[in-house]
C-alpha cells in the first residue's frame, strides 16, 4: 500500500517535469511533426527552415540548419534538442550534449517510409506516443492512397534561392523520390545530387512539367523570368508554360505534409496536354 501511494504521489511531479521540457528543434520536418503531435508548448526556439506552420515562426531563431553553433542553441537554455540528419555541423550538436542537454537525432533519408520513423522517434522523444500511433496511421493511410500507376510524364525539378545558381536535381536527391512516388520520371538523368542548369542538358531532358519552389520563383523575379533560364524555352514546359510553383518543404522534408504535396504534383501531371 505505501508504494502505491508513493507512486501516486509522484505523478503529478513527472507531469510537471513533462511540462516543463524546452524544446528546440533543427530541420522545418522536425518542427512540424511536433505541432502534429500537439507538442509545440514545450517549444523555445527552431532553425530558420521551421517556417510552418506560420505560428513556429514566432519562435526564437538559432539559425541556419547547416551552419549551427552550439552558442546559439545554448542561449535559449533547451533541456531537449530535437536535429534531423541534415543538422551540421556535428560538433556544435556535441557542444550542446556535452552541456547536458538531451540530443535526439531524428532520421532522414529519401525515402518515404522514413516519415514514419521521424515521427515514432519524435513522439517518443516529446514522450506523445499514443498521439504519435495515431499520426503514424493516418499517415500510413495517405501514403497508401499515393497513385501506383505511372503515367508518362517528364518532370524538371529547379531549385533555386537568392542569390545561387538555379540547379537541376538528379538521382539520389529529395525531389527525385518525390517525382518516382508519384508515377512520373525525373527528366534529368544520368547525374546525382543536384546539377547547374546547362542549355544542352535541359533541352536534351524534355521535361513536360517544371517543378519549383514558392521561393524560388520569387528569387528569380516571378515566373516570366523562370523561362529565361538556359534551354527552358525549347522544351515541352516553357512551349506550354507548364509550371508547378509549391512548398518545397512539404514536398521534399519527408514529413507530414508530403503525401498531400506528391498528390499535387501528381495531380498536376495529370492535367497536362
Amino acid at each position: 500500500m505505501k508504494k502505491w501511494f508513493a507512486l501516486l504521489a509522484a505523478l503529478p511531479l513527472v507531469a510537471v517535469a513533462a511540462s516543463e521540457e524546452k524544446m528546440v528543434t533543427l530541420g522545418g520536418d522536425v518542427t512540424e511533426i511536433v505541432y502534429a503531435l500537439g507538442a509545440q508548448s514545450s517549444l523555445v526556439a527552431r532553425d530558420s527552415t521551421s517556417r510552418w506552420p506560420q505560428a513556429a515562426n514566432a519562435l526564437p531563431d538559432v539559425g541556419y540548419l547547416r551552419q549551427l553553433s552550439a552558442e546559439g542553441i545554448l542561449s535559449v537554455r533547451p533541456t531537449l534538442v530535437l536535429a534531423s540528419a541534415q543538422a551540421q555541423p556535428s560538433l556544435a550538436l556535441k557542444q550542446v550534449e556535452q552541456s547536458r542537454v538531451r540530443v535526439v537525432n531524428v532520421p532522414g533519408r529519401n525515402d518515404l517510409s522514413v516519415i514514419d520513423e521521424k515521427v515514432r522517434v519524435v513522439a517518443e522523444a516529446t514522450r506523445r506516443v499514443a498521439q504519435g500511433e495515431t499520426l503514424r496511421l493516418a499517415l500510413q493511410k495517405e501514403l497508401a492512397a499515393l497513385p501506383s500507376s505511372p503515367l508518362n510524364k517528364r518532370v524538371l525539378f529547379i531549385l533555386s534561392h537568392g542569390g545561387m545558381t538555379a540547379m537541376a536535381a538528379g538521382q539520389q536527391t529529395g525531389a527525385d523520390a518525390a517525382i518516382r512516388a508519384a508515377g512520373l520520371q525525373n527528366a534529368m538523368q544520368g547525374f546525382t545530387r543536384y546539377q547547374p542548369l546547362s542549355q544542352e542538358g535541359v533541352i536534351a531532358s524534355q521535361p513536360d512539367l517544371v517543378v519549383i519552389s514558392q521561393d524560388g520563383v520569387k528569387s528569380l523575379g516571378g515566373e516570366e523570368n523562370l523561362w529565361k533560364l538556359p534551354g527552358l524555352a525549347q522544351t515541352p514546359a516553357g512551349r506550354n508554360g507548364q509550371v508547378l510553383a509549391i512548398d518545397d518543404m512539404a514536398l521534399l522534408g519527408f514529413s507530414v505534409r508530403t503525401p498531400k504535396a506528391i498528390q499535387q504534383l501528381r495531380a498536376r501531371a495529370e492535367q497536362l496536354p
